[in-house]
């Protein structure tokens, strides 16, 4: 066990857990990791598990490429790691989670902790162990005193997002009966559409990560058995069967999905979208229209869940992605807020039946609470 010590005010001390065996292991085959936060006082025996994102590799090449860094290999994590957000400590940035047992399950397979492959290629040496290594955290957690817990979360952002979807309820089922269990996706919820150019880009994608990585025993059979296991990688397909309450957080104008979905760079080869995609403020109007398009699909996929007492969704009018690990997005006074509820209220409420939330919003511009993201023009996307 690697042992971390933060300093300064937002920090307790954090651990770093390898879980040391070649049968769950990272794309490289070095040992998966989680950083772990003790809960105090009436938290004990209350766990969050929050997933780590970073999209996901969908052949030989991609998935090599991740083998040399944080994202397919644990040799690579930093030893310490800030909790902000949803795993803050402290109740004046926090105030429903703060003294739980706060987990982040560092993201290294490439495949929503989905994959199981057994034969590992002696060329490439990649391992597709992301099913196992997702049982083997959770079993290791539970040792470790979530088989004890009160109250339990399996939350995520963005490819995390996704994977607490799709675990959600085995999730469940790993804990006592008496355990209040819930699942939060943040960013989590990609829709399948088409590109700006009308070809089914992240469909084929999905296809070819599910392929690669040997999912599709790892995807909900309730979605397996009625459709082709690719599609069963999109929400919008599987979390209505899900039977354990479920709370989404999404951005209708979703900057990954905007970026790497609508507007991916082989279905736009000239770069018209890039100032777009960089800045919300530079899109032009025909952009714009566009993207209004877009939050319409995206609302639709939503509502096709139908209507379920037990679910709950916070989806702002932002050009943002992931909002509950930034603190100035999660629980701050300036916090993004839909009726007047930031998101660290709205899911807190839910989560502890003090009252439900299922709201959306207007569309884009006229949500003034709004932290839209800005980015770096050289940044590359993950798609």
């Amino acid at each position: 066990m690697l042992i971390s010590l933060m300093f300064g005010v937002l920090w307790r001390k954090e651990q770093v857990k390898n879980i040391k065996t070649n049968l769950w292991v990272c794309l490289d085959g070095s040992p998966p990791a989680y950083h772990l936060d003790r809960g105090y006082g009436t938290g004990i025996n209350n766990w969050l598990v929050h997933i780590e994102g970073g999209g996901w590799c969908n052949n030989v090449t991609t998935c090599l490429a991740r083998k040399n860094n944080r994202l397919g290999s644990s040799k690579y994590m930093v030893k310490q790691l800030a909790f902000s957000g949803i795993l803050n400590n402290k109740a004046n940035f926090n105030p429903d989670f703060y003294n739980w047992n706060r987990v982040k399950v560092r993201y290294c397979d490439g495949a929503s902790f989905t994959g199981d492959v057994e034969a590992v290629n002696p060329v490439t040496k990649l391992h597709y162990r992301g099913a196992r290594v997702f049982l083997a955290v959770m079993e290791d957690l539970l040792a470790k005193g979530m088989k004890n817990a009160e109250n339990a979360v399996l939350s995520g952002c963005s490819a995390g997002g996704l994977a607490a979807i799709l675990h959600c309820d085995s999730f469940k089922a790993l804990l006592p009966m008496g355990t209040k269990v819930k699942c939060f996706s943040d960013a989590g919820y990609f829709i399948n559409t088409k590109d700006v150019s009308g070809a089914q880009h992240i469909e084929a994608f999905y296809h070819d990560v599910v392929s690669t990585h040997g999912s599709a025993k790892n995807l909900p059979r309730s979605c397996t058995s009625r459709m082709k296991p690719s599609l069963c990688f999109f929400p919008q397909y599987v979390a209505r069967e899900i039977r354990t309450p479920l709370f989404i957080i999404n951005a209708a104008y979703d900057s990954w999905q905007i970026k790497n979905i609508l507007a991916p760079g082989v279905a736009d080869p000239h770069g018209t979208w890039h100032n777009c995609k960089t800045d919300i403020n530079k899109c032009s109007a025909t952009q714009l229209q566009t993207m209004q398009g877009f939050r319409l699909e995206f609302i639709r996929a939503l509502y096709g869940l139908g209507v379920s007492t037990s679910r709950g969704y916070f989806i702002n009018s932002c050009y943002a992605h992931c909002q509950t690990e930034m603190q100035e997005t999660w629980y701050r006074s300036d916090s993004p807020k839909l009726n007047n509820k930031t998101i660290a209220k709205a899911v807190g409420d839910w989560f502890y039946d003090r009252s439900p939330f299922q709201k959306g919003d207007c569309p884009y511009p006229c949500d003034r609470t709004c932290h839209n993201r800005v980015f770096d023009p050289q940044e590359h996307t993950l798609v």
